[in-house]
């Protein structure tokens, strides 16, 4: 897909466009798609049902510098998984790293019982995996979730979005075995602006399509 044919029209039709380029994936033994929360859980849940594959949630807290949250001193994930990046001249006190994680945990948690209604995440060793999100700007939390994911030891990992930045689909070629960028336009400036209709997804829509996809994958097991 070329941005001629942007904008999408939403996140579902951005992930039937997206599983056609992911058609290569039906199929192999121990698949699953993994839908990075909130806005990726549409695009995912549209990819898993073409592949007939199951879907799960893999729930990624940045941990931002005190007063900087944008820049990322790590991240936390599904699993009790910690992943830190080196702390340049060890400017963060151990209270603020502590106070940091404990709120990012706090909220990780919420997520997952939210999302999960007690169920244990899919384990992820040996799997093929491709990790799906609406889109990629910066890339900072597929980044996150690459590192998180690949202390599971899946046998294989893809990275999958509608959209995104060349440059930042380019990056994240040495940390995944494939990248499947459907779309690619320049300027790209931000995800938001190639969909048409881009609401902030909620955690009931998040709890709904991850119901709806564990009903149709079992009926497709039978």
């Amino acid at each position: 897909m070329t941005a001629d044919h942007l904008p999408y029209h939403d996140r579902q039709q951005a992930g039937r466009v997206l599983a056609e380029k992911l058609e290569h994936y039906r199929g192999r033994p121990g698949l699953l798609v993994l839908a990075l929360p909130r806005g990726g859980v549409a695009v995912g849940f549209e990819v898993a049902r073409a592949l007939k594959a199951p879907l799960d949630v893999f729930v990624v807290r940045k941990l931002g510098y005190p007063g900087h949250e944008e820049y990322a001193m790590g991240a936390i994930a599904s699993g009790g998984v910690r992943v830190m990046n080196p702390l340049p001249g060890g400017n963060v006190s151990p209270q603020a790293l502590a106070a940091v994680i404990e709120r990012e945990q706090a909220e990780l948690v919420r997520r997952e019982q939210l999302y999960r209604s007690q169920r244990p995440g899919v384990p992820l060793r040996g799997r093929t995996v491709i990790v799906v999100d609406d889109g990629l700007a910066t890339g900072s939390t597929m980044r996150a979730a690459l590192l998180a994911i690949r202390q599971q030891h899946p046998a294989h990992v893809a990275v999958a979005v509608p959209v995104g930045a060349r440059d930042t689909c380019g990056a994240l070629q040495d940390q995944a075995d494939e990248i499947v960028c459907a779309a690619m336009p320049e300027p790209f400036r931000a995800v938001g602006l190639w969909y048409e209709d881009f609401p902030q997804a909620s955690d009931d829509e998040v709890r709904t399509l991850l119901e709806q996809a564990r009903r149709e994958h079992a009926q497709d097991a039978r």
